[in-house]
């Protein structure tokens, strides 16, 4: 491990080897997809990026004989230990070539870092909260990942593990092709529920797109408020979804369910912009972004990102309505191949069963890990 350098980023260039290094690891491999270099570092950005007004991180790259062959970010996210009351350190954004000693050094370099600020354990990875990019691919290798889903090779599990980490906790997705038909069950349901005059689905408002995303984030809010690992998001993170949100938006894929007239729970489907990207191969030029406009409603693809309902209004079947209204707006878009739902968490038995049932198969799990680092009693690290 002599021949191991961790280099803290500092420089502009050590940023540019931190970015770039997964086009080393990946090259051309079919399912995994490039990011966009500029968001990318839009996101590391310190000084840009609302999500570090409330946090800190550092970012580490590994060498070895003078090449970069890994990298990890070590996180403290202070929205989230003040709202759970708990001093979590966060290890993300990692790739690593296969080589065990490097990933071992990567994460006790992230660890070190996290512990001397105070922090009791590290969960990850998390890129950089559950409100971005979350998990490592554990199962589903075959499939291109949806919008906002990572790939990683198999290998992966066995840096993480090696390295002392256990699962803590296990994120599934389920997809439902075109061709599938939905449970007979969940339409009648749904449908009576919408014939008792109630409940009404309005789609996001550009007119008022900017009330519509502090309504969204409200609703998300009050939706998830007790799922594991939720952390709500700042007044500046929402403005910046709003902003990622309308390059993509089509209207009828943001909605709102209003129980007698009050928003009640909020849906959101993206189209799947995945295989666009990987033509783009981390850059949006000119072309690339004419095609860009011209392919937006023509995605083979949609992911359900987003399907929560208010606590007050719980028990009420608003789930089955949504699920309906997206089945309705899928079937009419032929060119659309698949919807996938997710994540969603392994022990949401609720909302598992009616994925499931409206006729979803499982098609991936993705893993959060955690390692403690306090010294237990009688047990030896």
């Amino acid at each position: 491990m002599l021949d191991i350098e961790i280099v803290t980023v500092r420089t502009r260039n050590d940023l540019k080897e931190f970015v770039n290094l997964p086009w080393s690891i990946y090259h051309s491999l079919d399912n995994w997809v490039p990011p966009l270099k500029r968001d990318f570092r839009r996101l590391l950005d310190t000084k840009k990026h609302p999500f570090w007004k409330f946090a800190q991180r550092e970012l580490f790259i590994a060498k070895k004989n003078g090449q970069t062959v890994g990298r990890i970010a070590a996180i403290i996210d202070t929205n989230y230990n003040q709202y759970h009351k708990e001093k979590m350190g966060i290890w993300g954004f990692f790739e690593c070539f296969n080589d065990p000693d490097v990933a071992t050094t990567l994460f006790a370099s992230a660890e070190d870092w996290v512990r001397s600020r105070g922090m009791e354990f590290i969960r990850g990875p998390l890129n950089p909260s559950t409100n971005y990019e979350v998990g490592l691919l554990v199962e589903g290798f075959e499939h291109l990942p949806s919008i906002m889903m990572p790939w990683n090779f198999p290998y992966y599990r066995d840096l993480v593990e090696n390295s002392g980490y256990v699962k803590e906790k296990d994120l599934f997705t389920f997809r439902i092709a075109q061709t599938d038909p939905i449970g007979a069950r969940i339409e009648r349901l749904s449908r009576r529920i919408l014939r008792q005059g109630h409940v009404s689905v309005r789609n996001i408002s550009r007119k008022d797109y900017a009330a519509d995303i502090r309504l969204l984030a409200s609703l998300y809010t009050d939706a998830w408020s007790t799922n594991w690992g939720f952390v709500p998001m700042s007044d500046g993170e929402i403005r910046e979804m709003g902003r990622n949100l309308i390059r993509i938006l089509e209207d009828n894929l943001v909605f709102f369910v209003l129980y007698d007239g009050k928003p009640a729970g909020i849906g959101m489907m993206l189209p799947d912009m995945n295989p666009f990207l990987k033509q783009a191969n981390g850059r949006i030029g000119i072309s690339s972004g004419i095609k860009f406009l011209f392919r937006r409603r023509f995605n083979a693809g949609l992911r359900v990102a987003m399907a929560g309902v208010k606590k007050q209004f719980h028990r009420l079947g608003l789930p089955l309505v949504m699920y309906h209204y997206m089945n309705l707006v899928f079937r009419k878009n032929q060119n659309v191949k698949f919807v996938e739902f997710g994540w969603t968490l392994e022990d949401n038995k609720e909302i598992n069963d009616i994925v499931i049932e409206v006729g979803a198969k499982k098609s991936s799990v993705y893993r959060i890990f955690r390692k403690s680092l306090i010294q237990e009693p009688g047990i030896a690290h």
